[in-house]
């Protein structure tokens, strides 16, 4: 697994290119479209509805890991024609076209189809952007754009949440208004895409991978990528749906009208860490960044599970959101360490499915343990799972300094 730090001047975010910021600011207008309806998404199905915290979980997991599967195929497309920006337009442009939907669905059965469909959307446009970015980045700033980016996207996931607490409060509590406005930012997300992202001519004129899929393709990504793959797997098991803060907020009484700022706090700690830990991981090594994410997970879930009231909830979604500046990007940036430039999108692609896949598990055990145990067992399981991935990275530290001094 290449690992080798480099040195960054204090200037590298002006070296970002042009291209990375546009996708960063889409990545954000989205997210403020998305968070505003999914701040409120599992509290409205639950109390308004009636739907239990179980299915909740079921909900929130399959629809990540639809848009999981759906990033395999749309990074193999990619991969092969060579066409990422048409790729993200259209999975965006899905993603916009499902909002207006959510004001307008009359039952359970309408919202969970255009989640679904809003998920499929966010798997068109995942792999074909991310390898996108590193068609049009230096090596040595890796860790940097996709530091940045997460950044932006998690801004987005703040001020969604913030602009949905003003507007339950000046509606007094009208689910539909927010959902109504949150159309807005999903459409304008679309056109800068579209007017403001260049897709370099290498990516068109390079060497495309005929047969993503092909087990010669596949053996290409080599042993570094698998144990990347096969770490971030590990490590999705302890990363149960945010939908669950909501439901701990909800628990210890926290109103409707105040439950999104949970995810303003979590968004908030997420995006002001993201871009610094990318930095860091450059300068000094991605694997020392991320066992200091794991670190804060197992922070944030034992704060959650016993530390009491607000200030415990506040404690663990903020460590919660460092763990996810620590880790998301780095992991971005060590697929594309690992991965041959004409199979980028093929292996966000994998990665993403594997992921999702342990997104779903890991929705499904959270929400069953919260309805059988408490709250507790869910952080508590979480905290589990994380501890058992920083094990497995003590365990690699041989390996990963073997395969150094090979190369």
């Amino acid at each position: 697994m290449p690992e080798t730090p480099v040195a960054l001047g204090p200037t590298s975010a002006r070296a970002v290119p042009g291209s990375v910021w546009a996708l960063g600011f889409v990545s954000m207008l989205m997210d403020i479209s998305s968070e505003m309806i999914h701040a409120l998404l599992p509290i409205y199905m639950v109390s308004v509805l009636g739907t239990s915290v179980l299915a909740v979980g079921f909900i929130e997991g399959i629809a990540e890991a639809t848009a999981s599967v759906t990033k395999v195929f749309s990074g193999a497309l990619s991969d092969r024609f060579g066409k990422r920006k048409l790729l993200a337009t259209i999975g965006y442009g899905l993603a916009a076209l499902t909002k207006p939907v959510f004001p307008l669905a009359p039952s359970l059965a309408w919202l969970v189809g255009a989640r679904f469909v809003d998920r499929i959307g966010k798997g068109i446009r995942g792999a074909p952007r991310d390898a996108l970015i590193a068609d049009v980045t230096p090596p040595e700033l890796r860790g940097a754009v996709y530091g940045l980016r997460q950044a932006l996207d998690t801004a987005g996931a703040f001020i969604g949440p913030l602009l949905a607490i003003v507007l339950m409060w000046l509606t007094a509590s009208h689910f539909q208004t927010v959902f109504w406005v949150a159309v807005a930012p999903a459409f304008l997300a679309v056109a800068v895409l579209m007017l403001l992202v260049r897709e370099p001519p290498q990516s068109r004129a390079a060497k495309p991978a005929r047969a993503p899929w092909s087990r010669g393709e596949l053996r290409r990504l080599g042993a570094g990528y698998r144990l990347v793959v096969g770490l971030a797997v590990v490590f999705t098991l302890a990363r149960f749906s945010e939908a669950f803060f909501l439901l701990r907020a909800q628990a210890i009484g926290l109103p409707p009208l105040w439950a999104p700022g949970v995810m303003v706090v979590m968004a908030l700690a997420y995006s002001l860490s993201a871009y610094p830990a990318g930095v860091l991981s450059d300068r000094l090594g991605r694997m020392g960044v991320l066992v200091a994410g794991l670190a804060l997970l197992i922070a944030a879930d034992l704060a959650l599970a016993w530390l009491p009231g607000l200030g415990g909830l506040a404690a663990g979604v903020v460590l919660w959101g460092l763990h996810m500046g620590f880790t998301q990007g780095v992991f971005g940036a060590l697929v594309v360490d690992c991965a041959p430039a004409e199979l980028r999108g093929t292996a966000f692609g994998v990665f993403y499915l594997l992921t999702g896949l342990a997104a779903l598990l890991a929705s499904v055990i959270a929400g069953a343990l919260w309805d059988v145990a408490g709250y507790r067992a869910t952080f508590l399981a979480g905290a589990g799972f994380a501890a058992v991935t920083l094990l497995g990275l003590w365990a690699l530290q041989p390996r990963r300094r073997a395969d150094g001094a090979s190369k």
